[in-house]
C-alpha cells in the first residue's frame, strides 16, 4: 500500500533515502496485516503469549533497556524564538537540531524495515482509515503497528 498523498510520499521517499531501510512497510491497521506482525514477533522472541485461556489474544512485550520514550536531558524544543520553549523545557535552535539529528539518523535503518503508521491527533473529518494518513510516523519495531 502507499497513498494518494503526494506530500506525504514524498517525505516517506527523503526519509528512507536519508535513513535507507531495506524496506517500506505501509500499515494499514487491517486483522490480517495485526495477524502477521504478530506471528513474526512470537517467532523472534518480540512477544510472549500469554496464558490464551484467562487473557486471550494478550501479549508480553519487554522493550530494550536503551528503548526510552523519553529522556529529559536530551529532549529540546527546537523553535526559532528561545522564550518559545517556555521555562522549564531545554531550547534549540532548529538549524543546530537538524544538523545533529539528520547526522545521527543517517544510514540508521540499514538492515531493518520502516513502518509508516497512520495516525490523526484530533477529530478525523472523515471516518474512513485513509484521512488519518494527513499525519503519518515511521516505527523501526512492528510491536507499535500490532498495538
Amino acid at each position: 500500500m502507499t497513498t494518494t498523498n503526494a506530500a506525504l510520499r514524498d517525505w516517506v521517499a527523503t526519509t528512507a533515502k536519508h535513513t535507507q531501510p531495506e524496506r517500506i512497510h505501509w500499515c494499514t491497521g487491517s486483522d490480517t496485516e495485526r495477524d502477521e506482525l504478530t506471528e513474526l514477533m512470537l517467532q523472534r522472541g518480540d512477544l510472549i503469549e500469554l496464558n490464551q485461556a484467562s487473557f486471550p489474544n494478550c501479549y508480553l512485550h519487554r522493550s530494550h533497556p536503551s528503548d526510552v520514550a523519553r529522556v529529559e536531558h536530551l529532549t529540546f524544543i527546537c523553535t526559532k524564538n528561545k522564550d518559545d520553549a517556555g521555562p522549564n523545557n531545554l531550547w534549540m535552535d532548529p538549524t543546530e537540531a537538524h544538523g545533529k539529528i539528520d547526522a545521527l539518523f543517517a544510514g540508521c535503518m540499514k538492515g531493518r524495515t520502516m513502518y509508516v503508521v497512520p495516525y490523526c491527533m484530533g477529530r478525523s473529518p472523515r471516518p474512513t482509515r485513509a484521512a488519518a494518513w494527513r499525519s503519518p510516523t515511521a516505527r523501526t519495531s512492528c510491536s507499535t503497528c500490532a498495538s
